[in-house]
């Protein structure tokens, strides 16, 4: 147990290192996202092919996958081009507004009834980031961006849970990332004639940093959440995930210092953002324990 609580944390950290590599590396966000792609696709091929983890699947399936692919491609790129626009911790601030933009989604999506909570304490968090986006106005641009990559961010979880019914989720990752790559890969001339980049392959220090987020970050994170899954429930998997943007701004404030760039109005809003954070854990943690008690009292009756 105690292994698989390191194996989910180890594998949040790394993606919350995600926003930090987006910085490093030079390349404008379209290139970084089709490198990362490629690399990650050709990776889990290979791995999961010799771990005999993939299945075969109808061309159907392989283009629903592959559509979720592009959504997913959508949500990195403008991720990427959040951080270029602002910084690091502008990017994953706006990143906590996925609840919100589930709230809506998930309920559309899977035609279920909203949750009345969910929705306040997501219209909470879009406070939080109104309130940067109104004082800190050098960060417009970033801010707007990261709200569009949000929701493609709350998006394509929803419609990966209607594909893991069926498909196991080796297939459908080594299907979406190739997805995602071949989309993009249509769209980037069109994408780059709008925004222009320097260049278009990537010196050695900034290979290095690709290959970092694509085995540590995209692999072997999802790796250790797999294995870790194994272990724990899906409640605590999910839960702990929403210490990504705490890691991720952590880092940006250890290794870039932006936390001398920042206004107070960041951390006014970012301090609104997490009391909506800790209220929806405490909500969560009492809906699991009447769960709990409610199995005990049918168990014994």
């Amino acid at each position: 147990m105690k292994k698989a609580f390191l194996q989910l944390h180890i594998a949040v950290f790394l993606a919350g290192f995600t926003g930090i590599l987006g910085r490093l590396i030079t390349l404008n966000e379209g290139m970084i996202v089709w490198y990362r792609l490629l690399f990650t696709a050709v990776t889990m091929w290979i791995l999961f092919a010799v771990m005999k983890k993939l299945e075969r699947i109808p061309l159907t399936d392989i283009l629903k996958i592959g559509g979720v692919g592009f959504l997913a491609a959508m949500h990195w790129v403008t991720f990427y081009g959040s951080i270029k626009y602002s910084n690091v911790s502008v990017g994953l601030v706006c990143f906590s507004a996925i609840g919100f933009f589930t709230s809506i989604l998930e309920p559309l999506v899977l035609r279920k009834r909203f949750n009345g909570m969910e929705l306040i304490l997501g219209l909470i968090t879009i406070l939080g980031i109104y309130i940067i986006f109104r004082f800190d106005t050098h960060y417009k641009t970033g801010i707007i961006i990261g709200i569009i990559s949000t929701f493609f961010a709350a998006l394509f979880p929803i419609l990966n849970r209607q594909i893991l019914q069926k498909i196991n989720v080796e297939t459908m990752l080594a299907w979406q990332q190739t997805g995602g790559f071949i989309t993009l890969s249509i769209l980037l001339p069109f994408y780059l004639q709008r925004f222009p980049a320097e260049s278009f392959f990537p010196g050695k220090l900034d290979l290095m940093w690709l290959l970092i987020l694509s085995w540590f970050c995209s692999v072997i994170a999802f790796q250790f959440s797999s294995n870790a899954l194994k272990k724990l429930s899906a409640f605590t998997v999910n839960l702990t995930y929403n210490l990504e943007p705490v890691y991720g701004i952590l880092l940006a404030f250890i290794v870039y210092h932006e936390n001398q760039l920042l206004s107070k109005y960041f951390y006014i809003g970012f301090a609104i953002i997490a009391i909506a954070l800790v209220i929806h854990i405490i909500l969560v943690l009492r809906e699991e324990q009447k769960k709990h008690k409610m199995n005990g009292i049918v168990g014994v009756s």
